[in-house]
C-alpha cells in the first residue's frame, strides 16, 4: 500500500510541476522586480553596485535575518565548544599552550596582517561602489586576526584570548545595534525600514548612497567579530594541552 501511495504522490507532484512549467513563458521571464531594480536602483539609492542596493535597501530586512542566523549559528557553536573546553579543563591542574610557530611565519604575518586589514576595510567601505561589501570584508578581517593568533600561539595567553573575546563581543553587539538603529531611524523619518536616507551625494564617489555605506560598515564589523570569535574559540579548543 505504501508503494502505491508513494507512486500516487510522485505522479500528482509531477503533474503539478508540468502544468506550472507549461504556463511559464519559456526563455521570456517576466523579470518585473528585477527589471525595476535595474532601471531604478541608481536613482533610488545612489549606488553604482546594484547588488548593494538589493542587499541593503530593497531586501534589507532579509539581510537582517541573515545576520541573525549567523549570530545564532556562531553563538550555538561557541556554547558547544565552551562546554567542551570546560569539561576538558575540570580534571586538569595545569594548562600549557603549545607553540607551532616559527620565525618565518611570524614575521611574514607582521607584513600580511596590516595588508589584510587594509584590504578588508577597503572591501567594506567600497561595497556600494564595487563588488564586495560587509560580508566579504568581514571575512577578510576575521581571517587577519585569526592568522595573527595562529602564527604566534606562544604569545597568546589565556587572559589575552579572553580579553579578545570580550572586545569582539562588544564590537559585534554595537554593530548589530547600529544596523537596527539606522533602520528604525528611517521609520521615524517617514521612510521604510532600512530605506536609504540622507543625500545620495555624487554618483561613484566614496561618500555617496546615503546610509548604505554605514549599514555595510555595521555588517562588516558584525560579521568580522562573530567569525573571529568563533575561529579563536576553535583554536583555543585545539591548542589546549592538559598536563598533571
Amino acid at each position: 500500500m505504501s508503494k502505491f501511495s508513494t507512486l500516487i504522490f510522485i505522479s500528482g507532484l509531477s503533474f503539478l510541476l508540468i502544468v506550472i512549467t507549461a504556463q511559464l513563458p519559456i526563455a521570456h521571464p517576466p523579470m518585473l522586480i528585477g527589471q525595476y531594480i535595474i532601471d531604478h536602483a541608481v536613482q533610488d539609492t545612489g549606488v553604482t553596485n546594484i547588488v548593494t542596493s538589493v542587499v541593503l535597501a530593497y531586501r534589507g530586512l532579509d539581510t537582517l535575518g541573515e545576520l541573525a542566523i549567523l549570530f545564532t549559528a556562531a553563538s550555538g557553536v561557541g556554547l558547544l565548544l565552551s562546554n567542551k573546553l570546560n569539561t576538558k579543563l575540570q580534571p586538569s591542574t595545569k594548562t600549557v599552550r603549545l607553540s607551532n610557530s616559527n620565525f618565518i611565519i611570524e614575521h611574514a604575518l607582521n607584513l600580511l596582517f596590516p595588508l589584510l586589514l587594509v584590504v578588508g576595510f577597503y572591501v567594506i567601505f567600497h561595497g556600494h561602489l564595487t563588488p564586495g561589501g560587509g560580508f566579504q570584508g568581514g571575512v577578510i578581517i576575521a581571517s587577519a586576526f585569526f592568522l595573527n593568533i595562529l602564527a604566534k600561539p606562544y604569545k597568546s595567553s589565556d587572559s589575552e584570548i579572553e580579553s579578545t573575546h570580550n572586545n569582539l563581543t562588544i564590537i559585534e553587539s554595537l554593530s548589530g545595534v547600529t544596523f537596527i538603529a539606522i533602520g528604525l531611524y528611517a521609520l521615524i523619518s517617514g521612510h521604510d525600514f532600512l530605506e536609504p536616507f540622507l543625500s545620495h551625494g555624487q554618483l561613484g564617489s566614496l561618500w555617496s548612497a546615503g546610509t548604505l555605506p554605514f549599514l555595510y560598515i555595521a555588517v562588516g564589523l558584525k560579521v568580522g567579530a562573530e567569525l573571529s570569535s568563533l575561529l579563536i574559540t576553535l583554536y583555543d579548543i585545539d591548542s589546549e594541552e592538559l598536563t598533571d
